[in-house]
């Protein structure tokens, strides 16, 4: 029965979103149920030829008791769910596979296969077969022919406001995790708004989960950060602003709207579900980059049931890198560090901060620190420094950045600029 509503599920989400029905990489085959078959048979059918798939234009391409008849297509879609589309996938896969292996080991007990014919086919339904995999180098060498004569056309990453951190990273590279870390209130949202804000302002598409904040705290730290607002103000502008303020909130909510900013606020989501969303944004939006944002990394939810914390966090962060790699775009997660930062002398965080989070720092591309000594330090006269160290950089090199930071309104400003609004 479990197996029945999977099936139904994946339908019915296609049949929502038909083009899952293509790129989700299903085969009739993996479907048990024959009615699953033909429906989506059928889908596939429509789907290539570039027409619209409802349940319409299937009973049209095929004899309605084929497909189960109107009222079964119809209701196919009380099953939707694209937040666990990917885990429905691969639950079907993975009973196709298993029943798979138990046909191919008849076989080769049927007709006395040798254990490397076993192997092969077992690789095969792996897709794990080399045949299928280019593995030559020669046209690699090829296009490398021409470089030592002609300049570098470097394709730079999603910028982030900041040129030093620019100069370092080259921008968020595409496929790339990146982990920014640091203690409670240190400016680690504050700092994912000016990314988001940067990168939907020159045409990219920043896709922010908040798994934390609510869409309206995210929206009103955004126009602050936008508007250079005081936060506080900010809690009844009509009575705390200026009329300057007030004559530019128009401009500023335009600028806001401007940057394109998609903002998910549903709470306790799982990888596959932040997957899911992501995917159907990325689909809508298809001439621009996108990057994503996640606040945090230790809220978002593992999926099944890990021994503990600790194998919770490494499968999560094992599957925030696939997923980088699988949408090719950069996805950047913000994490907190463990408290034994609080004990040392020096506060600034270490790579040995994140050794409660399983394999954080294995996975990551690029590892950041915020740190701010008038966090520690209140007697110390405010400098609005943020420090940014890079403890890693897979692809480039470590180094240690400043920008200004406005606590007032959550903005973050080149170090050279040396400009605070308050």
């Amino acid at each position: 029965m479990g197996y029945e509503f999977a099936e139904k599920s994946l339908l019915g989400s296609m049949l929502r979103e038909n083009y899952l029905i293509l790129d989700s990489g299903l085969r009739t085959s993996y479907f048990s149920i024959p009615v699953h078959q033909e429906i989506f048979t059928a889908m596939r059918e429509l789907a290539q030829a570039g027409k619209s798939v409802d349940y319409i234009t299937i009973l049209i391409s095929r004899e309605p008791k084929d497909v189960g008849g109107a009222n079964y297509l119809s209701g196919l879609h009380r099953f939707a769910n694209m937040a666990r589309f990917d885990e429905y996938k691969e639950l079907i896969i993975e009973k196709w596979k298993e029943q798979e292996k138990k046909s191919l080991l008849h076989q080769a007990i049927h007709h006395d296969w040798s254990i490397a014919d076993i192997q092969r086919s077992f690789d095969k339904l792996e897709g794990l077969e080399t045949k299928a995999v280019d593995t030559s180098m020669t046209e690699n060498l090829i296009r490398q022919y021409e470089r030592p004569f002609e300049p570098l056309v470097e394709r730079k990453g999603t910028p982030t406001g900041l040129t030093d951190l620019d100069h370092v990273l080259n921008g968020f590279q595409d496929s790339e995790y990146i982990v920014i870390a640091g203690r409670p209130s240190m400016g680690k949202t504050d700092a994912l708004n000016h990314f988001a804000l940067h990168a939907g302002s020159n045409g990219h598409l920043p896709i922010v989960f908040s798994l934390e904040m609510s869409k309206e705290s995210m929206t009103n730290r955004l126009i602050a950060a936008t508007g250079e607002y005081c936060r506080l103000r900010m809690r009844d502008p009509y009575q705390y602003f200026s009329e300057q303020q007030k004559s530019s909130w128009a401009a500023t909510l335009g600028k806001l709207d401007n940057a394109k900013i998609h903002l998910d606020d549903r709470s306790g989501l799982k990888v596959s579900e932040i997957r899911a969303a992501a995917r159907t944004i990325i689909k809508a939006n298809p001439t621009k980059r996108p990057i994503i944002f996640i606040d945090y990394l230790q809220i978002i939810r593992p999926e099944g049931q890990p021994a503990n914390q600790t194998q919770a966090i490494g499968q999560i962060s094992s599957d925030l890198k696939s997923m980088a790699k699988e949408f090719n775009c950069p996805v950047v997660v913000l994490s907190q560090l463990s408290r034994a930062v609080e004990t040392r002398q020096d506060k600034r965080p270490i790579m040995s901060d994140l050794r409660d989070s399983g394999n954080i720092e294995q996975d990551a591309d690029v590892v950041a620190f915020l740190y701010r000594e008038d966090y520690y330090n209140e007697e110390a006269k405010p400098t609005n420094m943020l420090e940014i160290q890079i403890a890693k950089h897979r692809n480039g090199p470590t180094a240690s950045i400043c920008a200004l930071y406005s606590k007032n309104t959550g903005k973050l400003y080149d170090f050279s600029k040396r400009k605070v609004s308050s």
